[in-house]
């Protein structure tokens, strides 16, 4: 048979997870191409890029569309298994789970929207408005927004160890903190009157960075910023970086551009970004490659 398209495969994924059990994702391809009996030729079938097994990719699809209606969760990184919800849709014996069928839950409905909405393209009376370029560059950013997402919530899913790690990656791929071990050795060890850590600015130690950096739920209290100012204030410094996974408040933002010592402040979502930036726990999968004409080449 063909491969299945990813709505297609919605159905059978949630009745293979239905059992209860914690899978991995190539566990999952696997019962599923079982289910479908795949042959090899159709297995090995790549999407045009060359980088990934068609089916593989619609079952990743499938799976994250699930996801995204509460069907399915994911206990840590590279699993997932049913949850209360999803075990609720497969009593209810649906002949089929598609797009359609997924719109009745809010969350999906919310999150379908607003991939609509990045991902329209625009026409007045019939004609495109939108170049090419705008619609690829949009669906970029679409893209970029949901490994964001994914990326953060990896992040507040972390051990405080790993976070230790991510802050390190992120310090040293900036060009802070000297060598990794340098970094390594200074994140996380001081504790002492609200920082975390002490880095150097650059490899020979000119100069220091005062860091302070939490896993955080809800917005910053200002209150946590004008300590870790006074703490600075304590030692003498002149700049510090606050690293958190959540939000800060726009007051924040305006209070460390009052005081002396210089204060860079990196939410949760600007965390993301330079991880993706940086190419800390991302990597890039594909590149496309847009021509233009050389004018000059053709001028005669």
């Amino acid at each position: 048979m063909p491969v299945p398209d990813f709505q297609t495969i919605m159905l059978p994924l949630l009745k293979v997870l239905s059992d209860g059990k914690i899978y991995t994702t190539r566990e999952l391809i696997e019962s599923l191409a079982a289910y479908f009996q795949l042959s090899d030729s159709e297995r090995k079938e790549l999407l045009p890029s060359g980088q990934q097994p068609v089916f593989d990719n619609r079952v990743g699809w499938a799976r994250t569309y699930m996801k995204k209606a509460g069907l399915v969760d994911s206990d840590k990184r590279g699993t997932q298994k049913i949850s209360q919800k999803g075990l609720e849709v497969v009593k209810k014996e649906p002949k089929k789970i598609d797009v359609s069928f997924l719109m009745q839950f809010p969350e999906f409905s919310e999150f379908r929207t607003q991939r609509e909405n990045e991902e329209e393209v625009v026409t007045e009376n019939g004609h495109q408005v939108k170049t090419p370029e705008e619609n690829l560059e949009n669906t970029h950013l679409a893209i970029q927004s949901d490994i964001e997402k994914e990326v953060l919530l990896k992040v507040k899913e972390s051990s405080s160890q790993f976070f230790e790690k991510v802050v390190v990656d992120l310090v040293v791929a900036m060009g802070y903190g000297g060598s990794r071990q340098d970094a390594g050795k200074a994140v996380g060890k001081s504790g002492d009157g609200g920082i975390d850590g002490i880095i150097k600015e650059d490899r020979l130690g000119l100069d220091t960075i005062y860091m302070q950096a939490k896993r955080w739920e809800g917005t910053v209290p200002v209150k946590e910023i004008r300590d870790f100012a006074g703490a600075l204030l304590s030692k003498k410094s002149r700049k510090g970086i606050f690293i958190t996974t959540s939000q800060f408040p726009q007051s924040a933002y305006e209070y460390v551009q009052t005081i002396e010592p210089k204060i860079i402040l990196i939410d949760g979502s600007n965390l993301a970004k330079l991880m993706i930036e940086l190419g800390i726990g991302t990597a890039v999968q594909k590149i496309y490659k847009i021509s233009k004409i050389d004018t000059d080449y053709f001028e005669e």
